[in-house]
């Protein structure tokens, strides 16, 4: 492929019950689609990096925000169950045409999972799991969902949400300034809030490893039958070694690669390596050596 990544343009698409879904989009209308789909708290903008390389090599790239998420809708009744999830990608990939590859990290990879692997499925080419698989560790998933209660009031500057991810995150380089996060953050009165509905994290919470979930995923990655490359941050505290490796043992034509020293959000941790390690798996897709991918664990 040989398109140039185009500067990106904001498109609204319609989720499955009619929510709006705001996106960004690189690239050319004529290139094969692909769809970054986010973790729960970030948006649009933590494809930033990675929207216009993947672009580059010749691909439409479209990141939408998810529901509840940015600049997309908030649904009136607070329902942020999985289940509505896959239903806007489904109709996001029905929209799009084209049977798209779907990259999707944290509750995006969930989402992508049971849109593509329970009915009604969604028709997508491949699925790019990053640092998702069928359940969580613990530790990891009450760390994050401390943090997005733990400053639920907001900040008075940027500088202090900036700040806290920091803490967070010690094992990131900080950013160069804090300018950075304003898409990750609404004004709120006089105090910056992050740009997600505050209801959603009921649901999140909720979403840590209830009973029948693990199987149910394991059920919609193999009914999904498409190659599946699974990108586990190589010190992630949210999944585990043994977990994913299961999950390669358990799905037919799921593969899996570690991007050394990444934590659970492997693209913002390290873009550039978490590039390397899925651009391989593009370029057989597109030679079409997708038969090959079913078979093979790495």
């Amino acid at each position: 492929m040989t398109a140039g990544a185009a500067a990106p343009r904001t498109r609204h698409f319609v989720g499955g019950d009619g929510i709006r879904l705001v996106a960004e989009v690189w690239g050319e209308a004529s290139a094969p689609p692909l769809v970054l789909l986010h973790g729960g708290g970030q948006t649009r903008h933590s494809w930033g990096r990675t929207g216009p390389r993947l672009a580059a090599l010749g691909w439409r790239v479209v990141a939408p925000d998810l529901r509840g998420h940015g600049a997309s809708g908030w649904p009136a009744d607070g329902d942020y169950d999985l289940g509505r999830y896959a239903e806007d990608v489904r109709a996001l990939v029905a929209a799009l045409g084209g049977r798209p590859v779907l990259v999707g990290a944290s509750l995006g990879g969930l989402s992508a999972l049971l849109a593509a692997g329970e009915p009604p499925g969604a028709a997508v080419r491949a699925l790019v799991l990053v640092d998702v698989a069928h359940r969580p560790d613990p530790r990891g998933f009450h760390r994050i969902a401390a943090f997005m209660r733990r400053h639920a009031d907001g900040f008075a500057e940027i500088g202090d949400a900036a700040a806290a991810v920091s803490a967070g995150l010690p094992h990131r380089r900080p950013p160069d300034g804090p300018e950075g996060l304003r898409h990750n953050l609404r004004r709120e009165g006089d105090r910056w809030v992050w740009h997600w509905d505050p209801r959603m994290l009921d649901a999140f919470e909720g979403r840590m490893d209830p009973p029948g979930m693990a199987e149910r995923l394991l059920d919609a990655a193999c009914r999904a039958d498409v190659p599946v490359l699974l990108v586990r941050g190589g010190i992630s505290d949210v999944l585990r070694e043994d977990v994913a490796e299961q999950f390669c043992e358990r799905v037919p034509g799921a593969r899996r690669v570690d991007v050394a020293g990444a934590g659970h959000m492997v693209a913002g941790d390290r873009n550039e390596h978490f590039i390397d390690a899925v651009v391989p798996f593009l370029e057989e897709l597109e030679e079409g050596r997708s038969g090959d991918l079913r078979d093979r664990r790495d």
